[in-house]
């Protein structure tokens, strides 16, 4: 994956309890009447060509998502050759535009009884697939005394709160009980999966209004640690899932580290090493649970300890064929304990550096042999140093070129070099040091 350099972003701010937004029923599922993205449309809606300089909201998001938006073109993906190849490759008997397999993730996909006369699966991931199904908001939400609270209550998906929209992004980008992007279907070619919350947050077309302050003051370290709590709580499920964890007499692999096995046979590399798991073990991908490792020591500092002997149990039952599922199920509901502590929690500068300095440490301790350890490593540092250099607190220009060294050091997977990886470190934490604000 090349990771893009991070743009421009306002967070948005929670309106719900925590608990139910994070328990919302997710878009695709929704029992409300789908209308298409068409009902948006207008220039007097979303559909303006200009922001317009009165309005709360910006007016043009159909235009900014039709124009600019990757998740717009998502369904044409499922035309291509490509496309066709790996439905063949699968022996699938509908073609990928057809098949609920592909369109559930590249496009909004619900049930035929649940689609207006307006709706069009062919438009792709759009506005309802994030916002929910509109079929009770869509007149509602403009009148004067609509709420927020009482659109989410008609069915608005409450994407303002990170829990829920990382559950939400997660749907796809990693999959879960419904929906998932398996190991077979990326043999057949399908692209491996990435995803962090706060960075993929980041990258993406901006529609919504954001002024200086509130960009200068919003806690993407909150966006990453609950991104990295809800992706690591779900993964888990998956592998304990007797549907998706499971792909005949073997685990489902797409949940194991790609590169235990995925090398040059004559390259000596043991990535289930660092676990002792000893070599030949295929090891669980934990690269969301070592940023977890450090986010626990600040918001929970009493269980962090724990949660890291449970994961190394994990490990351990996997390796051995130790009860490792009942395992799993003691560590996500760690995992699931310590999500509502983040919600809560307001990090400081001072965990923001020991946070940086803490994964970097873990990388010079060998444990970003793996890439997808090193992936999620690099995309967490360009977050807080983003953050801390908005705010003032970072003034070393050196630590910019060096995060674009890291950056290219995990752009593709294949070229990855551990010992290159670690060296970059090392310059990154000489410069964090220097360059931080007492």
């Amino acid at each position: 994956m090349r990771i893009m350099f991070r743009l421009l972003f306002g967070a948005w701010a929670a309106a719900l309890p925590t608990a139910a937004a994070a328990a919302a029923t997710l878009p695709h599922y929704a029992p409300q009447q789908s209308v298409g993205a068409g009902t948006c449309a207008s220039s007097m809606c979303h559909g303006a060509i200009e922001p317009w300089k009165d309005s709360k909201v910006l007016q043009n998001e159909y235009v900014i998502w039709s124009r600019n938006d990757k998740h717009a073109r998502a369904y044409s993906v499922l035309l291509s050759a490509r496309s066709k190849d790996i439905a063949n490759r699968l022996g699938m008997k509908q073609p990928p535009h057809e098949a609920a397999v592909c369109v559930d993730c590249h496009a909004h996909n619900p049930a035929p009884e649940r689609r207006d006369d307006r709706f069009v699966v062919s438009d792709g991931v759009t506005c309802e697939a994030c916002h929910g199904p509109a079929g009770n908001w869509l007149k509602s939400h403009v009148e004067p005394n609509a709420t927020h609270a009482g659109n989410i209550a008609s069915g608005l998906y409450p994407a303002d709160n990170d829990v829920a929209r990382a559950r939400l992004c997660l749907s796809c980008h990693l999959g879960n009980e419904q929906k998932f992007v398996t190991h077979k279907m990326m043999a057949a070619g399908h692209p491996r999966m990435s995803f962090e919350l706060d960075t993929f947050t980041e990258i993406g077309p901006k529609h919504v209004r954001v002024d200086a302050d509130r960009h200068k003051r919003r806690d993407s370290a909150r966006t990453w640690a609950i991104g990295q709590a809800v992706a690591a709580e779900q993964l888990l499920g998956l592998l304990r899932s007797p549907k998706r964890g499971r792909d005949g007499l073997f685990p489902e692999l797409v949940l194991f580290d790609c590169h235990s096995c995925h090398h040059a046979m004559g390259e000596k590399r043991n990535t289930a090493a660092r676990v002792a798991a000893g070599p030949g073990v295929v090891r669980l991908n934990d690269s969301a649970l070592l940023m977890l490792r450090q986010i626990a020591r600040r918001v929970d500092a009493g269980r962090a300890q724990a949660l890291g002997q449970e994961v190394a149990r994990l490990h351990r039952s996997i390796a051995h064929g130790d009860d490792a599922l009942a395992q799993a199920r003691v560590v996500q509901d760690m995992v699931a304990a310590i999500i509502p502590r983040i919600e809560r929690y307001n990090f400081t500068t001072e965990d923001l550096r020991g946070m940086m300095l803490g994964i970097i440490d873990d990388g010079l301790a060998g444990q970003y042999v793996d890439y997808q350890g090193a992936e999620q490593a690099t995309m967490a540092m360009q977050g807080m140093v983003d953050f801390l250099r908005r705010q003032g607190l970072l003034r070393a220009p050196a630590v910019r070129r060096t995060m674009t060294k890291l950056l290219a050091a995990v752009a593709r997977d294949e070229k990855y070099q551990p010992a290159a990886f670690e060296q970059t470190l090392k310059e990154l934490r000489i410069e964090v040091e220097k360059g931080m604000v007492k």
